[in-house]
């Protein structure tokens, strides 16, 4: 297993953190090769209507070392309303027989669809499911038929999920600075 980088935590002021977030998107199917299999068995299956714990255990078991912060602060009805959409598709990725990992595609504002969130487990961190995964919701953002499918990240996620953007077709067109909460004391909610 690959040990975890700790997030370059930049304080701006007492309880918030300074973040770079990068903006990136694609406005056509990228021409790319598959990237190379991952080092385990997986499968990769849509959730048609997730529940709110097994929603709450993706988020905050792939986002808790990135300091994933804004669902956790949700109410389960509000995270409800937002799991029900239909347009909100979950596509959580198996192996082992485990969760571990998912993307969030959120066409609520189709033709345009936004990658919301998208990581892996930390256990399967380094076995090459990322970019397997990011390829399928690439492949499934454009089968939907995307005018634009673009995403967010920023300076608290793993230090190669900008990298595996770009090398999945993604183009950087905006990077902003934000101060933000520190979201370090917020309960998990599970």
């Amino acid at each position: 297993m690959t040990a975890l980088p700790t997030p370059h935590l930049k304080f701006a002021a007492p309880g918030t953190l300074e973040v770079t977030v990068t903006y990136l998107e694609m406005i056509a199917r990228p021409d790319l090769p598959r990237p190379p299999a991952p080092a385990v068995a997986y499968r990769i299956d849509r959730v048609e209507h997730p529940s709110v714990p097994f929603y709450r255990y993706l988020y905050n078991t792939v986002g808790a070392p990135w300091l994933w912060h804004e669902r956790r602060r949700m109410g389960d009805g509000e995270l409800g309303e937002v799991l029900a959409d239909p347009n909100l598709w979950l596509y959580v990725i198996y192996a082992e027989g485990e969760p571990a990992g998912y993307a969030e595609l959120d066409a609520r504002k189709q033709p345009e669809i936004e990658l919301a969130y998208f990581g892996i487990v930390p256990k399967f961190i380094g076995h090459r499911l990322g970019p397997t995964l990011l390829r399928a919701a690439v492949d499934m953002a454009w089968q939907a038929h995307a005018s634009r499918f673009w995403v967010h990240t920023c300076s608290l996620d793993h230090p190669k999920a900008l990298p595996c953007y770009v090398r999945a077709g993604f183009v950087p067109y905006k990077e902003v600075v934000r101060r933000i909460r520190d979201p370090r004391p917020l309960p998990l909610n599970l």
